[in-house]
């Protein structure tokens, strides 16, 4: 499937080779001087991510309930990004491999959740502050987790500030600003029926086929519509700010999510909406309005992104490759053909089966295919269950699964037999390995790993998933996966049933 050539150079950026030295090896600029006449040409960075936030839930990709006026103005005015994935489907590592421009899996403790990001590993806010960039972000940056383990002074999305106005405030005349805008919205928890007080009709949501559809399920998602709204509306008080100050043009405005919505079987899986997120940018001083890109993004990419497009060279460390020139190629669909496919993994996410295991899996997603490749198929996906006798872990069973309205129903009502079948998909455990048809289910609930007819499709994907684990240098690949489990978890465990 991989029809292209690779030079040295994408190799080492995709296999890691010399990280040691690579990593010490800093940005190099080839962006003019500060106050020089060209110097307005670096763009400021506007960075929004939403926490927890899947596509399609934007009304620019045909959601009938929720209204996104502000994303749907930069998608627009810039480029919408169908096929935008996160490397993970949980809060810390997608903002590692976000912050850091590589797979999450090579971050060592920062690819779980809840850890520490090791300062070795370089991340974009530094080497743009070094190169006069004034930085600074507000609300959830990267974590959640301590950067403190980690040998870090602050978090690594840059210094905190109050609000964006105050950090515009503190900025020195004549410098690019590069700021992370981090919503804790859609974040559960929700306030319940806020979203039908809001005037949303639950008869007009659309139900994603993994959840069963009902009342309950209905009002649960209005209330996460209601959420993502609150971040639209957010985000466009930024962007008025800013045009206010005769800056919108020339600031490089990307709008995204960290992982999917917070209900069974999306967030912490990689199914589309544990993993898919929207994704708009927008910068009228280099980008032609108005397309629809279909490209294969990896979140991993925005770093070297950010980097390119302020004139600096990303570090080799980098498996991330900046989408700048689909940005500025001003065509529409598959601009780049190499962008077929892209990779999604996941590592401990909650502390919710014994000593901490967590669930590894990775996969490989193409336009018409879904590989998923769970490495310990005897744990349970969604944490421990409450059956079988007293729960491992007291109120937190399926803990992978975030409390909710719509897990209690399903738990609740597991034997009806409308419901079973969506129960056990989302809660119950997996083989290990899935694969599914998106041309004919694109909603991803029928696995034919087993179908003899997908049966050379499977081993093809598996192969070339593989392969390119082994290159960018996973330790599951390599046989050292187990380490993930035995990092410092800093979200608080619960008690271990003696």
């Amino acid at each position: 499937m991989n029809r292209f050539k690779r030079t040295r150079r994408d190799f080492l950026r995709t296999a890691g080779l010399g990280l040691a030295s690579v990593v010490a090896t800093r940005c190099h600029s080839s962006a003019p001087t500060f106050g020089s006449e060209s110097s307005g040409a670096r763009p400021n960075i506007l960075f929004c991510i939403a926490d927890d936030w899947s596509w399609p839930h934007a009304s620019i990709a045909g959601d009938a309930v929720v209204k996104t006026p502000t994303f749907d103005r930069v998608a627009r005015e810039g480029v919408l990004f169908e096929n935008a994935f996160v490397t993970a489907p949980s809060c810390t590592p997608s903002r590692g491999s976000i912050v850091t421009g590589q797979w999450h899996w090579r971050l060592e403790e920062g690819g779980n959740l809840w850890s520490t990001l090791p300062v070795k590993f370089d991340v974009y806010p530094a080497m743009l502050e070094a190169a006069g960039y004034h930085v600074g972000c507000t609300r959830k940056g990267w974590g959640p987790g301590r950067h403190e383990p980690g040998g870090r002074t602050r978090n690594p999305a840059g210094p905190h500030y109050r609000d964006f106005a105050t950090f515009l405030q503190a900025r020195p005349e004549g410098r690019p600003f590069c700021f992370w805008f981090g919503s804790q919205d859609p974040h559960r928890d929700y306030t319940w029926e806020s979203g039908v007080q809001s005037g949303m009709n639950a008869a007009d949501v659309t139900v994603p086929a993994c959840l069963p559809d009902c009342e309950t399920v209905r009002k649960d998602l209005c209330d996460y519509y209601w959420e993502v709204q609150r971040f639209d509306r957010e985000v466009g008080e930024l962007l008025a700010l800013l045009a206010e100050r005769e800056e919108l043009d020339n600031t490089l405005v990307v709008i995204t999510g960290d992982n999917g919505l917070p209900f069974p079987r999306c967030k912490s899986n990689l199914y589309d909406l544990g993993t898919n997120v929207p994704l708009a940018v927008r910068w009228p001083a280099r980008v032609t309005s108005g397309r629809t890109v279909t490209d294969f993004i990896s979140l991993q990419d925005l770093a070297p992104t950010f980097l390119t497009a302020a004139g600096l060279e990303p570090t080799e460390a980098m498996t991330g490759r900046s989408f700048l020139s689909i940005l500025t190629s001003g065509r529409a669909g598959r601009v780049d053909r190499r962008r077929d496919h892209v990779l999604t993994g996941k590592e401990r996410h909650a502390w919710v089966r014994q000593d901490g295991l967590g669930y590894p899996c990775r996969a490989i997603r193409t336009d018409a295919f879904l590989y998923i490749r769970n490495f310990k198929p005897d744990r349970w996906p969604a944490g421990h269950p409450v059956d079988g006798g007293e729960p491992y872990y007291p109120n937190r069973a399926y803990g992978d699964i975030d409390n909710s309205p719509s897990k209690t129903y399903m738990m609740e009502h597991r034997d009806d037999p409308k419901v079973k079948p969506l129960f056990d998909m989302a809660f119950e455990k997996r083989p290990a390995e899935e694969l599914y048809d998106l041309k004919q289910d694109h909603d991803q609930i029928r696995n034919v790993v087993d179908r003899p007819e997908y049966g050379e499709i499977k081993r093809e994907l598996a192969a070339k998933l593989m392969a390119e684990l082994t290159a960018s240098r996973d330790p599951r690949a390599l046989g050292q996966g187990d380490a993930f489990d035995h990092y410092p978890y800093y979200g608080g465990r619960q008690s271990k049933r003696p």
